[in-house]
């Protein structure tokens, strides 16, 4: 890709750089702060987060849980800590408000990994690669979940790429530290060279999970501006999910708001950070009206008319 058609360059230009990269240094910053909560512990003695994404204990105080990982564990019929439950009623209320995927942007370190591969596709201009349904990921939650009922196991577990990385970089090892370094990798390559976000949009049931947990949540990418929209369409090539952003940036014609209500949404905020005319903004659901809009007026053309009238 040339440098005059990457995304953020003309914000860049006119607003500096850390205008049009400030929300994808701050999902970098929360998703590198959790994992230093989990590392204090091995690396420095100092323990403040035990555990790992799928079952944690903050401070000896703050249980979290992964709703997804309890809800196996009923399936299978385990018999489920009252711990566990608790952890998973504070993450499931946090995502209601905050967004189920948002867990996929700021939180989960399969991300890092996967948007690295998805900037080297679009920095040596690969082509998109093998065409996958998005839907496939709620086939995978579904067979996930009946894997659960049928074996009496936590199944999704023993293969999760973000559990694997997790242990991995926390517990190290050489069985766990290598597992996780060949599972990276093959999500990596997958990624590159297979599919274009391959994993994370269409197969990953996690996403698939809290997307589903945060269809009605508070928060939300809104078009706010969309009357300023240029139609560069840099918006639409960082976007990890590209069909969520048509409906709120250009159905004024239709009547719908400005507010990117999909469920597929990661709140990652990359449309906001590259949009040289500040189109987009995070907002609230509630404010989803044709009012809602900030109309701008274009400015008149030049020509002989307007001379005219401006004298």
């Amino acid at each position: 890709m040339s440098a005059e058609l990457r995304p953020g360059r003309t914000k860049a230009q006119a607003q500096g750089w850390l205008a049009a990269h400030k929300w994808l240094l701050a999902r970098r910053l929360a998703q590198f702060g959790f994992l230093a909560l989990f590392l204090t512990g091995p690396l420095f003695g100092l323990w403040i987060t035990k555990g790992t994404l799928a079952a944690s204990l903050t401070l000896n105080i703050l249980p979290l849980a992964d709703p997804m990982m309890v809800a196996q564990a009923f399936l299978a019929r385990h018999v489920v800590e009252t711990s566990a439950l608790v952890g998973a009623v504070i993450v499931l209320a946090a995502y209601a408000v905050v967004g189920g995927r948002t867990y996929c942007s700021w939180v989960c370190p399969v991300n890092v990994v996967t948007d690295l591969a998805a900037w080297l596709r679009a920095r040596f201009g690969l082509k998109e690669g093998w065409s996958l349904d998005r839907r496939t990921r709620f086939i995978v939650l579904g067979g996930v979940m009946v894997a659960s009922a049928a074996t009496g196991t936590i199944a999704w577990e023993f293969a999760n790429p973000v559990t694997i990385l997790h242990r991995g970089l926390v517990y190290g090892g050489l069985f766990t530290a290598g597992s996780a370094l060949l599972v990276t990798l093959a999500l990596f390559l997958f990624d590159l060279g297979v599919a274009s976000r391959g994993w994370c949009t269409h197969l990953c049931p996690v996403g698939a999970f809290y997307g589903l947990v945060g269809s009605k949540s508070v928060v939300r990418v809104t078009a706010k501006r969309r009357d300023a929209c240029d139609n560069c369409m840099e918006c639409f090539a960082v976007c990890p999910e590209r069909h969520v952003i048509a409906p709120a940036l250009r159905g004024k014609s239709t009547g719908a708001g400005p507010v990117i209500t999909s469920r597929d949404c990661t709140n990652c905020g990359r449309c906001i950070d590259v949009c040289a005319k500040n189109v987009f903004e995070f907002g609230t659901r509630f404010r989803n009206g044709l009012d809602d809009v900030d109309h701008i007026v274009p400015p008149a053309k030049e020509g002989p008319g307007n001379v005219a009238r401006a004298g």
